[in-house]
């Protein structure tokens, strides 16, 4: 068992906020000149050049069978469609309003857990849940009245995502967490290649294979490279320090994606989307205190 050292897991979760913002505001950049079909199946292309060797090298199990081959391969269509979402997303809305509406799922995940796992779930997370999605309402609004309905995007990652978490924690235990990655990235490339071999002869520009300039490959190799290592940080945290104190540190992914997007951008949240924003972070960090303090006191206390 890996003994907790908690600076360890802070700073890797920190690495995670930087690089996970930073991969996106790449694939915003590249968004307009390079299909988006592209950008998601080079995503997960790298994903699987990095891991699948790193996989064999240390001789970690990667054979999958029957339940969790099943559900591995659900969780890889959930996480295709909500990074295709995501970089969707990114092409109508400024880095750190896409996020932060994103970061509804937190409250999804817990009326998910209440509503179809059967979770016993307070009144007052309710009411946090409730109070958060207000706040995402305020992000969405001036999108919206902008963009249109590319503004909900982040909320089908968001939905996307929760339901990606509530498969990853059925298999969790039963997998190794970089060979899950590394089985993923390939499934994932498998499903997507025949996609754009059949897009690109059609013409149909989304899904073909149209390269960027070539000043501009490393963009597109860059999204997969700090995608995956994004992942691989948070993987690692979480061995090294409990979730319930890595959990309020992923939302400095939102002030990071803020400074991104301010200065590759000149992007910045107005007033009514920076008071939702923070509305937002205050609910979603009031859940996980509140799912912090039940869980210590579980099972004499009921779940406020």
């Amino acid at each position: 068992m890996t003994q907790d050292h908690p600076v360890l897991g802070i700073f890797l979760m920190l690495g995670f906020c930087v690089l996970a913002p930073l991969g996106d505001a790449m694939a915003k950049l590249l968004g307009e000149t390079t299909p988006l079909g592209l950008l998601v199946t080079v995503r997960f292309a790298v994903q699987a050049l990095i891991l699948v060797p790193l996989v064999a090298v240390t001789g970690r199990p990667w054979r999958m069978r029957g339940r969790i081959l099943r559900l591995t391969i659900i969780r890889t269509l959930l996480h295709i469609v909500g990074i295709t979402a995501m970089f969707s997303a990114l092409q109508f809305l400024p880095l750190a309003d896409a996020i932060a509406i994103a970061f509804v799922m937190p409250f999804i995940m817990l009326l998910l857990g209440k509503y179809v796992l059967g979770e016993e779930v307070g009144t007052r997370r309710l009411v946090a849940c409730i109070v958060g999605f207000t706040g995402t309402l305020l992000v969405i609004q001036p999108s919206f009245a902008e963009v249109g309905a590319p503004a909900l995007l982040p909320l089908i990652v968001a939905v996307v995502f929760a339901l990606f978490m509530l498969v990853t924690r059925q298999i969790a235990k039963e997998t190794d967490p970089v060979s899950l990655q590394a089985i993923s990235g390939v499934f994932a490339t498998v499903i997507l290649a025949p996609v754009l071999m059949i897009g690109t002869p059609l013409g149909i520009w989304e899904v073909s294979a149209t390269l960027p300039a070539p000043d501009l490959y490393w963009l597109l190799i860059a999204i997969g490279i700090l995608g995956t290592l994004a992942h691989l940080l948070m993987t690692w945290s979480l061995r090294y320090a409990p979730s319930a104190t890595l959990a309020p540190m992923q939302y400095l992914e939102i002030p990071v994606a803020t400074l991104i997007g301010w200065i590759i951008f000149s992007d910045l949240p107005d007033g009514l989307a920076a008071i939702g924003i923070m509305i937002t972070i205050g609910s979603g960090l009031y859940v996980i205190l509140r799912e912090r303090a039940n869980a210590r006191s579980a099972p004499t206390e009921t779940p406020a």
